[in-house]
């Protein structure tokens, strides 16, 4: 995408100089002699690497969950659906987190994270190069809010960009980290459009900290709704997975959604009341339930051998009582829907100008 012309001359310099800085190359339309070109390459080596061992510092800094981190240089950062990892792996220690699964083709251990040095200078090009406004997700595979991006903060350099460049933006995460961005979040909603998604699984914390022990508690992340509502961002919760015999119950369901209709939450995600288990966090998720619930890993067993998808025993009971809660609150609840909506980009400042005119 072609960015707008400054008509000020001197901020079309300026703004040329901290593109430069920002994506380690020489100002736009700059023609630069052989001596200042090669200027321009050690100057781009320098802050490369000046960047990179300031990543590898991070690591011995890192608080308990997160000290195991290793840098690649990648290939590309957005999907064909537009998502984006900016990281791979995490620290949050979820117990039954699909993306432990061997399928994902992880190279390395799950909570060594792997930081992509080069993220924000491929979102650049990308997004340049899209001839067409869309939404930009992340946090599909990878919660992009892990300790370490407080210090590395890739994940706001990337909303700088996205707001820069005009196009929407939608998260998933578990973190109250998020309200660090909340700024960025409100400008790129009034300009287009910012969806944040939470997960909310486990109402009572005690048995929150057991699931999902190393992240933001069930009410924090409530908090976080209300913050979100407060500044006009829209929400949607994920309510998923819902572990069989041990968060199945009316009373846990209930309690979430009571904090989804307290927020205002635009939508809420679930394709069933249940969870999915494959090769890879299988072996993870028994060797928790051994952990904390002695015994359960022997019923899960018993009550579903090897299948893939685990749905409760309570599953039909508990969907009608989610559908006719979201049809008495007005929250919207088919995951269709929910997709399409989070999918569809809106430009505020062309449907303010149609305003004018209609």
């Amino acid at each position: 995408m072609k960015k707008k012309r400054l008509s000020n001359p001197s901020a079309t310099a300026l703004r040329d100089s901290r593109l430069a800085l920002r994506t380690n190359s020489a100002p736009i339309g700059c023609h630069t002699s052989e001596e200042e070109s090669d200027r321009w390459d050690s100057w781009r080596i320098w802050l490369r690497t000046a960047r990179l061992v300031k990543m590898k510092q991070l690591v011995a800094q890192q608080p308990d969950g997160n000290k195991q981190m290793h840098f690649v240089k990648a290939k590309g950062i957005l999907s064909a659906k537009n998502g984006m990892n900016i990281y791979r792996g995490c620290s949050h220690g979820c117990i039954y987190c699909d993306s432990r699964s061997a399928c994902y083709g992880m190279e390395h251990e799950f909570e060594d994270i792997e930081v992509k040095e080069n993220a924000i200078e491929l979102l650049d090009n990308a997004l340049q190069r899209k001839r067409k406004k869309c939404m930009i997700g992340t946090g599909s595979m990878t919660d992009p809010y892990i300790p370490a991006e407080m210090e590395i903060g890739n994940v706001r350099k990337a909303l700088s960009l996205i707001y820069e460049y005009g196009f929407g933006f939608t998260v998933i995460t578990k973190s109250d980290r998020i309200l660090r961005d909340i700024d960025l979040f409100q400008k790129i909603h009034d300009k287009a459009k910012c969806v944040v998604q939470i997960t909310l699984t486990t109402y009572n914390e005690e048995l929150c900290k057991k699931l999902e022990p190393n992240v933001s508690a069930t009410k924090e992340r409530f908090n976080v709704l209300l913050r979100l509502r407060d500044a006009g961002i829209p929400t949607v919760v994920w309510l998923c997975p819902i572990l069989p015999f041990i968060n199945d119950t009316k009373e846990n369901i209930a309690g979430i959604l009571e904090y989804c209709a307290e927020a205002k939450v635009r939508g809420i995600i679930n394709f069933g009341m249940g969870m999915t288990l494959r090769q890879g966090n299988r072996q993870y998720f028994y060797s928790q339930l051994d952990r904390h619930f002695p015994g359960m890993k022997e019923r899960y067993i018993r009550t579903y051998g090897t299948q893939y998808i685990l749905s409760s025993p309570n599953n039909k009971y508990l969907m009608d009582f989610f559908r006719h809660y979201c049809l008495q609150h007005g929250i919207m609840h088919d995951p269709a829907q929910i997709f399409q909506y989070l999918n569809t980009f809106e430009e505020k400042q062309a449907l303010k100008q149609l305003s004018l005119f209609g």
